[in-house]
């Protein structure tokens, strides 16, 4: 009986202990209360300097609340950016060149995997240690192919940056229902193409070019992606800074899109408004303006500036309360209040930073990233067994190769010389002159001797390119011409031998029209990450079949081309609207075999009654190797009474096919994506008529044509009769 007494007292000093611990437990630390009940009840207890220090993107917790550093500053644009090494990936654009929305998502799943891994153990960032908080993914359009920041974004089109801006949110912010992994910061919020001038420039853009080329990718990023924060850029709109813009930051992105995450600024954006914008003159005064804005997040300005702006009656608290409700709901979202316990992410180590899978993962990007883009008489792939002697030739050819910015470090990158060299082994002979800088002046002993190597090997492979010298964040291109020596190199080298292939390390467009008409092979294989040789050599020897495709114009030089500070496309700015020859189209892309389009058909879904076409066809690889095929669906309206682009992109798939097979393909078009913007009514419409549908390889390319009849009203539409193979 003393036993039990002695058991029973126990059990009732436990449990009402427990019992005590949960009725004293505040809202904001117990995981079974609504998140917004605990974000106020965590709010109430703050002082003002506690608001404004959170809302520093380098917030460092508060330690007697219990409030852990979650947010963090960071980036994983193709890899976590780390003071340990992480998993290097191709550059954003070869991202887009690959087309391909599943690989981008599984990108971005390894990337978050190993961020969360780095938060978890107490890692080092580049600026802190790493939070939860992510500044990727870059979903600004490469409208100008002199803008510098080309590398970090995944094409000219709005289309095809939503579907991959959706794919890599959606990877980086991972599917647990109650979890975030960690939250993606899509940016720079918006119309922000250019680099010169940049925290002072103003765009000039009518409306509806901003609802139908600048905004649709941060729509779908937003509205399903459901990215949890957006960074405002630094440029204004019309003579209104971004920061500060109450249309783009609460109108557009609250008001019509429901965003329900946080707005950050591009990092002293604020402070910009002063030095840059000069639209105030007090630092107290742009803080209220943005914060009232819409803006949520700042750096040092924010936490130094918040409680002078309330306490001077230019900021009311409830402002600042609506701005930290935004900011900490995500971080609740993320679990960082919650006992480590109930999140699956907090069980992920460290062994999976640079794991062999996310190994093998990037170097299938850069596989599938490789875009040939000529190949006369069938000069690729390479023979293995015809090849004794290699010249490889220029300054992306060992590992100096450029890998672009706000990077994984990789503990190892393999260069071209050295991926040949492991592909080829020992009996073939590789030799390797730089030949020229990436911008130096020529060198005529340099060139001499890389043509002396040139003339006595079978075949010379010259990797020609930019680097973060040429075209970076805070620096444009002029033109599109190789930089420094590098033509005259090309030229010269081959003068000494006409094997000559080109491989274009690259981020923007080049216009190497010498080349296209004077070499046998173009390759272009990006900024392509950590294994940039091994996947280059395959793709060269056949042991590949390339199926990239252009995610831009290659314009052949810069006549057509409007000015950088005209922001209306519709003057001739991408394949939409450039009136030109381009010298490689978009969505352009060679393989070694050969694909066939046929059966075109398009019908209404009748199961979908808010009107959506299925547009169906076959696809035949009619060669004798297995290879890649980016299918591609454009449409134009044929009568109209705007200006509409001669084709918009509104389909895709990448389709991987053995020799002789045959898929059936259907995309799915909703009738929305006919629509255009009306300026009267301020709404997306879709005007009655005759659309063109175009089925290709490429924009220039079409295999197959039909055409569809929208009815007024859009209350029914059918195909139209007759639907014809043909370019």
């Amino acid at each position: 009986m003393k036993s039990l007494f002695t058991f029973w007292v126990l059990f009732l000093c436990l449990t009402g202990n427990s019992l005590a611990q949960a009725v004293s437990q505040p809202a904001y630390l117990n995981p079974s209360k609504p998140i917004d009940q605990r974000v106020a009840d965590l709010i109430s207890r703050m002082t003002l300097e506690e608001k404004a220090q959170q809302l520093n993107h380098l917030n460092k917790g508060i330690p007697r609340l219990r409030v852990s550093a979650w947010g963090g500053w960071n980036q994983t644009l193709h890899g976590v950016w780390s003071k340990q090494p992480t998993t290097l990936f191709p550059a954003a654009i070869g991202m887009g060149a690959t087309w391909d929305t599943a690989l981008v998502k599984s990108i971005t799943h390894a990337m978050s995997d190993e961020a969360r891994a780095l938060y978890n153990i107490g890692a080092e960032g580049p600026r802190s240690k790493h939070g939860l908080v992510y500044r990727s993914p870059v979903i600004n359009i490469s409208r100008d192919p002199r803008w510098g920041r080309i590398q970090e974004v995944f094409s000219e089109d709005p289309f095809l940056t939503g579907r991959m801006a959706v794919a890599y949110v959606t990877g980086l912010q991972g599917n647990d229902p109650r979890y975030l992994e960690v939250a993606a910061t899509v940016k720079h919020f918006a119309v922000n193409n250019v680099e010169t001038n940049r925290t002072r420039f103003s765009a000039s853009v009518d409306e509806r070019n901003l609802m139908e080329y600048w905004l649709p990718h941060w729509k779908d990023a937003i509205m399903e992606g459901h990215a949890q924060s957006v960074m405002a850029s630094y440029n204004a709109i019309n003579g209104y800074p971004d920061a500060v813009n109450k249309y783009l930051l609460t109108d557009i992105l609250r008001g019509q899109w429901g965003f329900d995450g946080f707005v950050t600024d591009d990092l002293g954006a604020v402070a910009h408004l002063i030095d840059g914008h000069h639209m105030t003159e007090d630092p107290i005064e742009a803080t209220a303006r943005a914060i009232q804005a819409g803006c949520d997040s700042d750096d040092q300005q924010f936490e130094t500036n918040i409680p002078l702006a309330v306490k001077s009656g230019r900021l009311p608290v409830a402002d600042v309360d609506r701005a930290l409700s935004r900011v900490l709901r995500v971080g609740f979202r993320l679990g960082a209040f919650d006992p480590p316990e109930m999140n699956p992410y907090s069980k992920i180590t460290a062994s999976v930073i640079r794991s062999p899978e996310h190994l093998q993962l990037s170097l299938q990007t850069a596989l599938e990233s490789m875009t040939l883009l000529s190949n006369r008489k069938e000069f690729l792939p390479l023979k293995k067994q015809g090849v004794k002697s290699i010249a490889v030739i220029g300054p992306a050819g060992d590992e100096a190769y450029e890998t672009g910015n706000y990077y994984g470090k990789p503990i190892r990158k393999i260069g071209p010389l050295q991926g040949l060299k492991e592909l080829l082994g020992p009996g073939v002979e590789i030799g390797y002159e730089q030949g020229a800088g990436f911008t130096d002046a020529r060198d005529p002993g340099a060139i001499a001797r890389a043509v002396d190597l040139a003339r006595k090997s079978d075949v010379v492979l010259l990797f020609l390119g930019t680097n973060l010298k040429v075209e970076a964040e805070g620096r444009d291109r002029r033109d599109l011409n190789l930089p420094g020596a590098q033509e005259e190199l090309m030229e010269a080298v081959f003068a000494a031998n006409p094997k000559t292939v080109l491989v274009l390390m690259n981020a923007g467009p080049l216009a190497v029209d010498w080349a296209n008409d004077h070499l046998p092979a173009i390759l272009s294989a990006w900024y392509p990450g950590e294994f940039a040789g091994t996947a280059i050599a395959q793709t060269l020897f056949g042991d590949y079949n390339p199926g990239g495709h252009l995610p831009y114009t290659v314009y052949a030089s810069l006549d057509g081309v409007p000015p950088a500070n005209e922001y209306d496309v519709s003057k001739g700015f991408t394949y939409m609207y450039f009136k030109g020859l381009p010298l490689y189209p978009f969505g352009h892309g060679l393989s070694y075999t050969q694909f066939e389009y046929s059966n075109l058909k398009v019908s209404k879904s009748k199961t979908d009654a808010a009107g959506t076409v299925k547009v169906s066809f076959d696809l035949r690889n009619s060669g004798k190797r297995k290879g890649s095929e980016v299918a591609q669906l454009y449409v134009h309206q044929v009568n109209s009474d705007v200006v509409q682009p001669i084709k918009s992109l509104r389909g895709f798939e990448r389709v991987n096919l053995e020799a002789g097979e045959t898929r059936h393909i259907e995309l799915t078009l909703p009738v929305s994506r006919l629509s255009y913007y009306d300026i009267v009514t301020r709404k997306f419409i879709v005007a009655p008529g005759m659309f063109d549908l175009m089925i290709g390889s490429s924009s220039d390319d079409i295999r197959l044509r039909g055409q569809l009849q929208v009815a007024r009203g859009n209350s029914a539409v059918s195909p139209a009769k007759k639907a014809s193979p043909g370019k």
